[in-house]
């Protein structure tokens, strides 16, 4: 853990390089444009060869990479009935939620008296990606899947790394089927965006994608933009804690530790104006790590991603949650009804000691899948209206084209476009 006091000499210059912008690693950017290209030019048969390459699993056809009916009725076989009920009561509020959220068509009239207004279609075929590895993300698949579900999308894609044997989790499978996918694909990393992006002879290719990733499949999405829509660009997991001396260390440490356990690409950050809490949160930290079982996880994280910081006054820890703009916010403070409004780049902010990340994470209700990276400054959270196509709807009668054509006139006259204007005044004259 690095110790960061508003009284070092290098204090300024330590906290300057917090302020981030969303930008590959070195040497990701190169990686991931390489294995687009192979699988934009070979199809299957690089998707083949970058499973066993990168995940180890070995598959003999490109159809072998699709879940079968199978292989979904067995992971509900082997799915115990306490973990169903909690993947069930999760998607609940995560759909309560959505069903909000959702755009809905509205109409009106402008000055002029021309109807307008907007319509908020599904999109027709969505790509979402789930995380496995050492932790497969059960809980994505309620965050990303339900939404699309909710939003009525009719195909809803899914891909998801295998391990080693060429399966994956069963609990993933089941919350993945029960979540509404239409397809699911053992294909992992950022040959799945592609597949997503560019399509193969398996796999057809998708209009928009979403999901959560590490540095390679966020990179690829950032690669892709353009070949389709992608949500936003969320990253490996991050937290960041803002609290006066009313933190309890003890909670501050957990949900800082919580983070870390995802990997050593995680981020764990405290900022305290109580010089006092901050031995605290330290000590618990030391403490509750020797109690873990992801232990090479967490030293990994801590070594790498986690800092603690004294500030003079609370206001400043606020600038510097702006400029660090973290995929999740603890914040815990007795003046939380002034801070809150103040705090404008965060993914998701968690109000007090008794609000656990984790609860977002799994239940709460908002997608937990939020930008990282310092991608926040530009990207919101996952929303469910991110699944809908908006279209605009412009209906004009002989009276309101004759109110409308004199602007449209003056318009084109300026611009110089004289057909534009003719386009109007055609219709009056």
């Amino acid at each position: 853990m690095r110790i960061i006091r508003y009284q070092d000499k290098n204090y300024a210059s330590a906290i300057k390089k917090l302020n981030r912008r969303a930008t590959p690693p070195a040497g990701v950017e190169e990686i991931v444009s390489g294995i687009l290209a192979d699988v934009k030019k070979r199809g299957d048969k690089a998707l083949l060869e970058l499973s066993a390459k990168f995940d180890g699993a070995v598959f003999k056809s490109g159809k072998e990479l699709r879940v079968t009916d199978a292989e979904l009725a067995a992971a509900d076989g082997a799915v115990d009935a306490t973990t169903k009920k909690a993947i069930a009561a999760s998607r609940k509020n995560v759909a309560a939620f959505a069903k909000r959220s959702l755009r809905k068509d509205w109409s009106g009239k402008n000055a002029q008296g021309a109807e307008v207004g907007e319509m908020y279609q599904p999109f027709q075929r969505v790509g979402i990606y789930v995380p496995g590895g050492s932790a497969p993300l059960v809980s994505t698949s309620n965050m990303t899947v339900t939404l699309a579900a909710v939003a009525g999308c009719p195909e809803i894609v899914v891909m998801t790394p295998p391990g080693p044997d060429g399966t994956v989790n069963p609990a993933l499978l089941y919350a993945l089927k029960e979540a509404g996918a239409t397809e699911i694909y053992k294909i992992g990393g950022a040959q799945a965006i592609a597949a997503m992006g560019f399509g193969t002879k398996t796999i057809a290719p998708v209009l928009k994608t979403y999901g959560p990733g590490n540095s390679f499949v966020v990179e690829a999405k950032r690669q892709m933009f353009g070949v389709m829509a992608v949500d936003l660009l969320p990253g490996p997991s991050e937290v960041v804690t803002l609290a006066d001396s009313s933190g309890k260390p003890a909670f501050i440490a957990a949900d800082m530790l919580a983070q870390a356990e995802h990997g050593g690409d995680s981020v764990m950050g405290f900022i305290t104006d109580s010089e006092k809490l901050l031995d605290a949160v330290q000590a618990q930290v030391n403490s509750q790590i020797k109690t873990l079982s992801r232990q090479k996880q967490l030293s990994g994280s801590l070594k790498k991603g986690c800092w603690l910081i004294l500030v003079e006054k609370l206001d400043d820890g606020v600038q510097i949650v702006n400029d660090f703009a973290p995929e999740h916010l603890s914040l815990i403070t007795r003046r939380e009804k002034t801070i809150i409004p103040k705090i404008t780049t965060s993914g998701a902010i968690f109000v007090g000691n008794y609000s656990p990340i984790a609860v977002g994470d799994f239940c709460a209700g908002p997608s937990h899948e939020l930008p990282t990276g310092g991608a926040g400054k530009s990207f919101p959270g996952l929303t469910v209206d991110m699944f809908q196509r908006r279209t605009s709807i412009v209906r004009l009668d002989r009276e309101s084209i004759a109110k409308s054509a004199p602007i449209v006139e003056a318009f084109a006259a300026v611009e110089g476009l004289d057909a534009h204007g003719r386009s109007a005044t055609i219709r009056v004259k």
